[in-house]
């Protein structure tokens, strides 16, 4: 059924943006608090008050669509988005239609090592609606709705791609690459938990090798690439089944069912004549004077691109670069780490590994990690420098979480200095190979995995502390005079 159709989809994802207060009001945009207290009669749109547009919203407009290669109108103004819902008390949303801040543009991806580029329409700037409190799980399972007005009036992009998109994996790498440019450039905190980030899908198919688009459906307020993935392969296999059974799909705005794993009809899908657009008469229309977008461009930081090839440079695995590049705190703790231990790959074996995996079963981010990049430097250098060994430092760096002590001051209270003198070890090791004379047999027999085991044995013996390389290097010399 499916090999008959391809698939044609487009994203439209609202961001957050990280500003301290409203988009024109002075209200707090912080997350909670209590419903309904964070607002103002500008926010509510009483009668009487006037917007003022927030400049901060503007330069993280300009900076996203610098970021994202888009062209930065010289002339820009807002609108006024009219409709009717419950969460939006003017009964009008201002946003930008016409004359947006931000032109063109596009993402790179790459997905099973093909690479592409997913355009952009276009980014504008728009207030945030209120939140719907549902007394059901879901909107379709509620008998009562409640309207919190808090997230009203906060600063959203909205960022319109092309419809590029090809299949279910483009789509989430594109979001992904976007998600991930956005918290590079620090203009949205991107907790997509607190709905700092919600995507719109809209899925269309068509007969292979048709050049027509299909009617499309949209599928409002995901906030997940778990989420994405699951809506967009049930809407797919839906409309499939749709077509294939000679019906039409109807052009709508569906929601996504979580928990039943379905997409459900919500309303007929508008177009932008619905909406009644007008010129917003309350705000002034904005020229962007070149000499700003340039001082935003100068500032720009190092983009995901950018520092994935910084690190394929210093000798890193596509894998590696990826991952560690895949969020900026994570990219930002390597550096510093980088900047005390010089050995990149063990470095990165190491943050990927032990550092993550504490991380993860913890529940913390990178920003809150107690050990610090210096401090994990701190421990690798002890390891490579022979003090301890790299087992001893996987129980030192779980140790440094914990206690939040630093690696050489945990070495010295527990006394975990490896042992690296010949002559203590020499004891040792003539002890373990009169205790295991078959392993002796074993490798005199050409069996190389015997020194495997009675390395383990010394290793059993000095309680991990004993230096591996000499200890291998000791058994062989005395394996081979016997």
């Amino acid at each position: 059924m499916l090999e008959d159709f391809e698939i044609v989809a487009g994203v439209e994802v609202h961001a957050e943006l990280a500003t301290k207060t409203k988009i024109f009001c002075g209200c707090t945009t912080e997350f909670g608090g209590e419903q309904n207290t964070h607002v103002c009669p500008v926010c509510l749109g009483l009668p009487g008050v006037l917007p003022v547009l927030n400049r901060q919203v503007v330069e993280y407009a300009i900076k996203t669509g610098l970021a994202l290669n888009s062209e930065i109108a010289e002339f820009s103004k807002f609108d006024r988005k009219n409709y009717y819902y419950p969460d939006l008390p003017k009964n009008f949303q201002t946003s930008q239609y016409d004359l947006p801040i931000c032109l063109g543009g596009h993402v790179e991806i790459e997905v099973d090592g093909v690479k592409k580029r997913i355009g952009i329409t276009r980014v504008h700037m728009e207030e945030d609606a209120g939140k719907l409190v549902h007394s059901g799980a879901t909107i379709s399972t509620s008998d009562v709705s409640f309207v919190d007005y808090n997230r009203t009036g906060v600063p959203l992009l909205e960022i319109v791609s092309e419809p590029d998109l090809r299949s279910v994996d483009e789509t989430v790498a594109y979001l992904e690459k976007l998600v991930q440019t956005l918290d590079y450039i620090e203009v949205s905190d991107c907790r997509m938990e607190q709905g700092s980030v919600r995507f719109d899908i809209n899925v269309s198919l068509r007969p292979k090798g048709s050049d027509k688009l299909g009617i499309r459906t949209e599928t409002k307020n995901l906030n997940s690439f778990g989420s994405v993935r699951r809506c967009m392969e049930y809407e797919i296999e839906r409309q499939a089944e749709v077509l294939s059974e000679g019906g039409q799909v109807i052009q709508e705005t569906r929601t996504w069912d979580e928990g039943r794993g379905i997409t459900l009809s919500l309303r007929s899908k508008e177009e932008a004549h619905d909406y009644r657009y007008f010129p917003e008469p309350d705000l002034v229309p904005m020229v962007i004077e070149r000499e700003w977008v340039e001082r935003v461009r100068e500032r720009l930081p190092e983009l995901p691109d950018s520092r994935r090839e910084r690190l394929l440079e210093l000798g890193l695995s596509a894998y590696d670069a990826g991952v560690i590049t895949s969020s900026k705190a994570l990219a930002e703790f390597f550096d510093a780490a980088l900047d005390k231990f010089k050995d990149p790959k063990t470095l990165a074996n190491w943050v990927m590994g032990d550092f993550l995996g504490l991380l993860k079963a913890k529940g913390i981010p990178v920003q809150s990690s107690p050990v610090k990049p210096e401090g994990l430097a701190e421990l690798l250098n002890l390891v490579e420098n022979g003090t301890i060994s790299g087992k001893i430092g996987k129980s030192v760096i779980g140790e440094m979480f914990e206690s939040g002590k630093g690696a050489a001051e945990i070495v010295k209270e527990k006394g975990l200095v490896q042992i690296s003198d010949t002559g203590a070890l020499s004891g040792i090791i003539d002890k373990v190979v009169n205790s295991n004379p078959q392993s002796v047999t074993d490798f005199k027999a050409g069996k190389e995995r015997a020194i495997g085991f009675l390395v383990g044995q010394v290793m059993k013996e000095t309680k991990g502390q004993a230096n591996p390389g000499l200890v291998n290097k000791l058994l062989k010399e005395k394996l081979e005079t016997m």
